[in-house]
């Protein structure tokens, strides 16, 4: 009898984008301050609404903390929620030593069965191991994200390039791995120059929407096949029109027009 293999997180990613012709990632980011009545009751109907316009959903798991020991059944129970045919990235960020990482890898991948983390690599590779040793599962790490600090230390020039291609070469690193390497890379940070030098990995994009990254940037990118582009408070929050479905589907068609033309 043939063995079964489980499909690699970028497989899994590139069906999804393919099945519903969208690069749309839909950020799950709870303000309660902007939500009128029962926050969970929020989100599920947001899952409702966008699921078959969404090729992933990105809880940030700060929101959540935020709330305590609420925050955390509600994302406990909205990861158990949200339907199986999409994945979860879950913007964790963490950065820690790798018996510390080995816990946070545990609890997202084990407990919780998400498809993906975002991970700070600061720390160094051996803070990435961890998460990569879960053959099936995707992690991110952050190279050029899109807040304006970057500007600090990502995009610091150093002998052989900039900071960020130092993260950008574990690419090549985890290939011994079994899990899938991918990079959070902000809209609002990338140029032509800096899309050249990305390597052929999934790519999270934060920074289109509120943050006011160009979409038109995304029409530099030269392999758009495992790349998501996250919106949230565009999605979730613009009471102006269409409500969430219309929302995720303009943003999913401007998304598209902006990669493929």
């Amino acid at each position: 009898m043939a063995e079964f293999r489980k499909m690699t997180y970028t497989e899994r990613l590139r069906a999804r984008i393919e099945k519903t012709g969208s690069h749309l990632c839909v950020g799950l980011d709870p303000r309660p301050h902007l939500i009128q009545g029962d926050v969970y009751d929020f989100l599920r109907r947001v899952v409702d609404a966008v699921s078959d316009a969404a090729a992933a959903f990105k809880p940030n798991i700060a929101y959540f903390e935020a709330m305590g020991v609420y925050g955390y059944k509600m994302l406990n129970d909205l990861l158990h929620y949200i339907p199986e045919a999409v994945p979860v990235i879950l913007d964790a960020k963490r950065g820690d030593i790798p018996e510390t990482q080995a816990y946070y890898a545990k609890a997202y991948f084990e407990h919780w069965n998400v498809a993906a983390v975002t991970v700070n690599p600061y720390l160094g590779f051996d803070a990435c191991e961890p998460f990569l040793s879960y053959g099936d599962k995707g992690v991110y790490v952050l190279a050029i994200t899109s807040n304006a600090g970057a500007e600090e230390l990502q995009l610091k020039k150093t002998e052989d390039g900039f900071v960020f291609d130092h993260v950008l070469r574990m690419a090549e690193q985890s290939k011994s791995y079994p899990a899938t390497l991918g990079f959070v890379l902000g809209l609002t940070q990338l140029t032509d120059e800096r899309m050249a030098r990305i390597p052929d990995a999934p790519l999270l994009i934060p920074g289109l929407g509120a943050q006011n990254g160009d979409a038109r940037r995304l029409s530099a990118l030269r392999r758009p096949e495992s790349v998501v582009v996250n919106v949230s408070r565009g999605v979730l929050y613009d009471s102006g029109h269409n409500g969430f479905h219309g929302r995720a589907i303009d943003w999913r068609d401007k998304i598209n027009h902006a990669i493929h033309g």
